[in-house]
């Protein structure tokens, strides 16, 4: 297993994490799986026997369910590992069972500490954005917890560039926790976080956490233009991560099957090692029902892909050049730092606009 600093922490996080998604089955969660201890265990343990040190949940995870599995299943294990839950979304139907206020975060970290059966939780994430709590309030809640010794980290999942930026602007002006990472979705088929999130990842020392690193499996190579899984979550009804553009998504994936036989590897890890060689990306949260289907993640972390590998890859996934980025690429390459890299990297291959 490759380990990779978290942002500007001193944390190191395994390059593959296990996300437990699919742990509990509650309410629409059953369209990803319904996995009990018994199954958890065997996936957890064949985690940890791989070099994975990092595991992913949250408190509306089947309801927090997943966290109770989660946390029974790592008893006696609990000082090998990292555990980063999260809370910010709806948990129930009381006004305040949701959002970023001090109340419902205290409230939500204190009860997700019960149900995973430890003292404190590594890195914690807001989940989402709330716009109508001030940063200063959540960002002090964070103070609170880390003071107290419930939390170790903090961090955001889901925020756009100038939110991202809003709050560590206001944890350096106001002297409060500055998030040590965020969790976002970034795939050769989603390359938008590209335009802002990674070139601050880069400039500012935030790392990165992928979350559905292979869009729903969508990448994984099982789907194609005339095979779709009748086993799948998309074949139940989950519509997460959208695709807007079919034909462009099934092009990526002839490509990705493509390297993976000219390698005798396989899709899935074609494009986990594509994204791990991204800027900024400290680790791919995945998940699996099988210990085979994580044991190959896990391999995916040892595959070097070779430049033209690379090329081939962009050139199939690469985003629109949206403006300002085009006139920058015009007037602005000689004086490029590495955050601006992180973008214009895909683009060098282009004459002027």
């Amino acid at each position: 297993m490759q380990y990779r600093t978290l942002g500007r922490s001193g944390l190191k996080v395994s390059a593959i994490a296990m996300g437990t998604f699919s742990f509990g089955g509650k309410g629409d969660f059953a369209m990803v799986a319904n996995q009990g201890v018994a199954e958890a265990r065997r996936l957890v343990d064949t985690c940890i026997d791989g070099g994975i040190n990092l595991f992913d949940t949250a408190n509306m995870y089947s309801l927090g369910r997943s966290e109770e599995i989660l946390g029974e299943v790592l008893e006696g294990k609990r000082d090998e590992v990292l555990i980063c839950s999260k809370a910010r979304m709806k948990i129930g139907v009381g006004i305040n069972d949701e959002g970023a206020s001090r109340y419902h975060i205290i409230r939500e970290c204190e009860r997700s500490l019960k149900r995973l059966r430890t003292d404190r939780i590594d890195l914690y994430l807001m989940h989402e954005w709330d716009g109508l709590t001030p940063l200063e309030e959540t960002l002090s809640a964070f103070e609170t917890l880390q003071a107290q010794g419930k939390i170790r980290y903090a961090g955001c999942s889901n925020y756009a560039g100038w939110q991202l930026m809003k709050a560590l602007g206001i944890a350096e002006r106001d002297g409060l926790p500055r998030f040590a990472a965020q969790q976002i979705h970034y795939t050769l088929e989603a390359r938008e976080a590209e335009y802002e999130l990674l070139p601050i990842a880069v400039d500012q020392g935030v790392g990165v956490m992928i979350w559905s690193p292979l869009a729903a499996g969508l990448l994984s190579g099982a789907f194609t233009r005339d095979t779709f899984p009748q086993d799948s979550r998309q074949a139940a009804g989950w519509s997460e991560p959208p695709i807007r553009d079919q034909e462009r998504l099934w092009a990526i994936v002839d490509v990705l099957r493509e390297i993976a036989a000219e390698r005798s590897l396989t899709a899935a890890q074609i494009s986990l090692a594509w994204t791990l060689s991204r800027p900024g990306i400290a680790t791919l949260v995945t998940g699996g029902l099988t210990p085979e289907q994580f044991q190959e993640n896990i391999a995916a972390a040892s595959v070097e892909l070779t430049p033209e590998e690379l090329e081939r890859l962009n050139q199939v996934s690469r985003p629109p050049y949206i403006y300002p980025y085009w006139h920058q690429h015009n007037f602005a390459a000689d004086r490029f730092s590495p955050a601006d890299w992180a973008l214009h990297d895909s683009y060098r291959d282009l004459g002027k606009i």
